[in-house]
């Protein structure tokens, strides 16, 4: 089935009105809550499709067609298709075009894209890959705790950084919230909730403790994730 006949049929199984953003996901993975979250700081009128784990959907003709990959988040403007988390962040941005999160500056949007990098190829491999994979999805009798270990000392060098970073301002940019507060920010409700040694970061801590004072954070981020417990797909 061609991509272009996949949105009407998907608007018409779901109710979807034309143009409405959509997002394919569920509320308890990772990559989704990101998006979410930025979905509610722009307050954009939106639809989630419940995608991946007990509600599958990421197989179908119909999903692959759009995301071929077959993973979430997926979301959809019109006939505009995204997928990839932190492109569907930018997308969010430009589309919008609303501050604190989009600027016509090209170096000012590049101090978010740095950070955003940073944490997907750096800090979510260590902490997300390496250490909330390794406890959750693994049994305590099974856990390669040598694995672990080594990457949550990763972590512990990654947060002492953004510790420093974080010194004399209340987001990482500044005085207002960015893309790069949500990439990294939205690792933090896990890493303060795992079951884990944790140095004292104060600056980071009090980031947190800023980030949980947004709604949007608390509805977004703040979700258990006690289902993913054993899932490949957390």
């Amino acid at each position: 089935m061609k991509r272009d006949a996949i949105l009407p049929q998907l608007e018409r199984q779901s109710g979807m009105e034309p143009d409405t953003l959509t997002i394919w996901g569920r509320r308890d993975s990772f990559n989704v809550q990101k998006v979410m979250w930025l979905i509610g700081e722009l307050a954009i009128e939106h639809r989630r499709i419940p995608t991946g784990g007990e509600f599958g959907g990421r197989d179908t003709p119909e999903f692959l067609a759009m995301n071929p990959h077959g993973r979430i988040p997926t979301i959809a403007v019109g006939d505009k298709i995204v997928w990839e988390s932190h492109a569907i962040l930018r997308f969010l941005a430009a589309h919008t075009r609303l501050a604190p999160f989009w600027t016509d500056d090209a170096y000012q949007r590049s101090l978010s894209d740095r950070w955003m990098d940073w944490s997907q190829t750096v800090l979510e491999q260590d902490l997300m890959i390496g250490v909330f994979w390794g406890m959750v999805r693994v049994p305590e009798d099974q856990r390669n705790w040598k694995v672990i270990n080594e990457k949550l000392a990763r972590c512990t060098a990654h947060f002492a950084l953004l510790n420093r970073i974080l010194e004399n301002r209340d987001f990482l940019l500044g005085d207002a919230i960015s893309l790069a507060d949500i990439s990294i920010g939205a690792t933090l409700y896990r890493y303060f909730t795992l079951d884990i040694d944790r140095p004292a970061i104060p600056n980071v801590e009090a980031w947190y403790a800023r980030l949980k004072d947004r709604p949007v954070y608390r509805e977004h981020v703040m979700v258990s994730y006690e289902n993913l417990r054993g899932r490949p797909d957390g």
